[in-house]
């Protein structure tokens, strides 16, 4: 890949990392622990509260996979593998890395993993 593309991805993974900070912020005022105390909080309210902590916990995990893979996409990029497929090492296409930088493999290998 030339040094221009790569300069291009590396952009693209740190704003997608700054974007994830601000999400895990965000949930984590909304996975705050809900009050089990009917005095304080009705019983439907308590349910959307948990609702909405379970929904943010799982935000929170997604949040924690897509940062792993960045981060997995920014060590192939400082050691050069960035941009080929780790299990068949064919190029991934720019287009496939440009709607997802972190990709960590080609569109047959994905398919065929999945």
């Amino acid at each position: 890949m030339m040094g221009d593309d790569l300069d291009q991805y590396k952009c693209l993974l740190n704003q997608r990392m700054e974007a994830l900070d601000e999400l895990e912020n965000e949930l984590q005022h909304t996975g705050n622990t809900v009050e089990l105390d009917q005095t304080c909080i009705g019983r439907l309210s308590r349910m959307d509260a948990m609702q909405a902590q379970a929904m943010a916990q799982a935000g929170q995990q997604r949040c924690l996979l897509e940062r792993q893979q960045i981060q997995s996409a920014l060590q192939r990029l400082a050691v050069g593998d960035y941009g080929y497929c780790l299990i068949c090492d064919e190029a991934i296409p720019s287009l496939r890395l440009q709607a997802n930088p972190a990709a960590p493999l080609c569109i047959q290998c994905a398919s065929a993993h999945e």
